[in-house]
């Protein structure tokens, strides 16, 4: 009875008419040295009810960086919760691994870390967010997000609106899951609530001329399928990591969680007219997130076709058409940018990347947990290496009943086959996020340049974030030329203990080979200890602040062995 009263009760939210509230536009940072500060706050997406909430310089979302291709960057990232550490991920940015943002690393509560790089990505639209161990789902989906555009001199040059918020416009769009309380819940199935910008049933005005959707899907687990009311056409000119070679003519763009589009919709004769931003849900494939079903007969997500959003065709934002802008960009160019994809056939590796759930049943094949290649998620385990300059062949095989959005983080992809067969046009630019229908295979090829680094690693995972959460996630080395890696975790080839470790202790390190040297590695990646130590059986004095770090051994054999340290007070 209390689950039904329940349902009702989130049923009635959608239902829930509400006056039609301006498009919030995110502010802008630019600049080499941004103040990025993660804090509490409160928001209300009910009338007069204060809902928890966190954000970056504010109570929910953040800002949109501004970045230019070739400056070098600072992002000084600090940590004002009161109650969890976070991190912050740069999703699409191509940075060293010390400076991803990933789940190594942390930045504890009240603490500060300041990445800096040279931005080396091409024109695109990016975004960041909270990339911690088992706590990505929660933290996103109370608003920490925001918009990374970057610019080059290429883009800057094509006549393409850029004036922000105006004829180019940010758009993340999620859908997030309320108890009866009016508190974000997470992995339920009645993310009921939408919102764009962090706004509820939000509208905007566009100028009668062509302007720039920028489109992030920012869900934790639910696809759209765009389109508009009046079934009109617009032409896609970019994908996750930059532009396309020419405009696709569209009248539909399926994107899955953290894939981002840009698309030019051309409003020229629509003066005094309005239309809507859609999602077209009925025509979701089975096994996606959003559609009317996932799973077959024998299994399906309990509850999933009690949340009414699921398989609809729903407004995500109405668009009130008024007069143009003064310099209006007024038609579609016919070029943009043109790329060369990696060579396919002078790959030095090809990878086979297979989803399957845990335990092999009809309820496990669509409620999980989910592994890759076998295994879930662990800090300590190397699953792949590769070498600086490789390229590689990956073919991503799901074995499962729900479609997955499979992200690999530092570079950008090329899709080269579904299933054996042709890419779809508009799969086929530079990508970071691909989505793998359930029992399908997709293959893409990849370059792994400019960093590399023996100890400090990448992750690769699927974008449904409680899926991640849960441990669908990997993580891979790209390497100098000449080394090797161990599997510490999973095969103990060395030990540490006492672990956590307090003060006043000494650490002991038994390991199966002699050992040369070892390193400590702190969450920012900064090395804080190095010693040598010809041995197999130390003890090492551990002069550390409370924290996390990576031990790292460099074997006689010429391994790299990693294990984590927890040090208390």
């Amino acid at each position: 009875m209390k689950k039904n009263l329940f349902i009702l009760f989130l049923l009635l939210l959608t239902t829930f008419v509400q006056a039609q509230n301006p498009l919030f536009i995110p502010p802008t940072l630019s600049g080499t040295n941004f103040q990025l500060n993660v804090q509490a706050g409160t928001t209300q997406f009910f009338p007069n009810i204060n809902t928890p909430t966190y954000g970056v310089n504010g109570n929910l979302l953040g800002p949109t960086l501004i970045l230019n291709q070739g400056d070098f960057v600072t992002l000084n990232v600090t940590n004002n919760l009161t109650n969890t550490s976070t991190t912050m991920h740069w999703h699409g940015l191509h940075v060293a691994p010390e400076n991803d943002g990933g789940p190594h690393q942390i930045i504890p509560v009240g603490g500060t870390w300041s990445p800096s790089f040279t931005v080396l990505n091409e024109a695109g639209t990016f975004w960041y967010h909270p990339h911690g161990e088992n706590k990505t789902d929660i933290q996103v989906s109370k608003g920490i997000a925001g918009f990374i555009l970057v610019k080059d001199p290429i883009e800057a040059a094509l006549a393409l609106p850029r004036t922000y918020g105006i004829d180019d416009i940010p758009l993340v769009v999620q859908t997030k899951s309320f108890d009866i309380l009016h508190q974000i819940q997470i992995a339920s199935v009645f993310d009921t609530v939408l919102l764009v910008n962090g706004t509820r049933n939000a509208y905007a005005n566009a100028p009668a001329q062509v302007i720039r959707l920028r489109l992030l899907n920012g869900s934790s687990e639910r696809s759209y399928m765009f389109g508009f009311s009046n079934n009109m056409n617009f032409h896609q000119i970019a994908t996750d990591a930059g532009l396309v070679t020419a405009p696709i003519l569209e009248n539909r763009l399926r994107l899955s969680p953290g894939e981002r589009a840009e698309i030019l919709v051309d409003f020229g004769t629509m003066s005094g007219d309005s239309v809507n931003l859609m999602s077209y849900g009925s025509e979701l494939a089975t096994g996606i997130i959003g559609a009317a079903n996932v799973g077959n007969g024998m299994a399906s997500i309990p509850d999933y076709h009690l949340n009414p959003l699921n398989g609809a065709d729903f407004p995500l934002l109405k668009l009130r058409i008024s007069a143009p802008t003064a310099n209006a960009i007024t038609s579609i160019p016919t070029t943009l940018v043109p790329f060369t994809p990696w060579n396919v056939t002078t790959a030095n590796v090809n990878r086979t990347i297979t989803f399957a759930p845990e335990i092999m049943s009809p309820t496990g094949m669509v409620e999980g947990p989910f592994t890759i290649n076998g295994k879930a998620y662990n800090m300590d385990s190397m699953n792949i290496k590769t070498y600086l300059n490789n390229v590689e062949v990956w073919t991503l095989t799901n074995q499962t009943m729900i479609a997955h959005p499979f992200h690999v983080h530092d570079e950008y992809f090329f899709v080269t086959e579904v299933n054996g067969g042709t890419v779809p046009l508009n799969q086929q630019g530079k990508k970071d996020v691909v989505l793998v229908m359930p029992q399908q295979s997709v293959k893409f090829v990849v370059k792994f340049r400019d960093f590399a680094d023996n100890m400090m690693p990448y992750m690769y995972h699927c974008h449904l974030l409680h899926h991640e959460d849960d441990g669908m996630m990997g993580q891979f080395l790209v390497q100098t030329a000449g080394t090797n890696i161990s599997k510490s975790a999973d095969n103990e080839i060395i030990s540490l203990f006492p672990n956590p470790l307090v003060k006043g202790e000494k650490l002991h390190i038994k390991a199966e080979e002699k050992v040369l040297t070892v390193g400590v590695y702190n969450y920012l990646g900064q090395k804080v200890l190095e010693k040598n130590v010809f041995s197999s059986d130390f003890c090492l004095e551990m002069p550390l602040e409370t924290g996390v770090y990576s031990v790292v051994l460099y074997t006689a054999d010429k391994q790299i062995i990693t294990k984590s340290l927890l040090k208390l007070q």
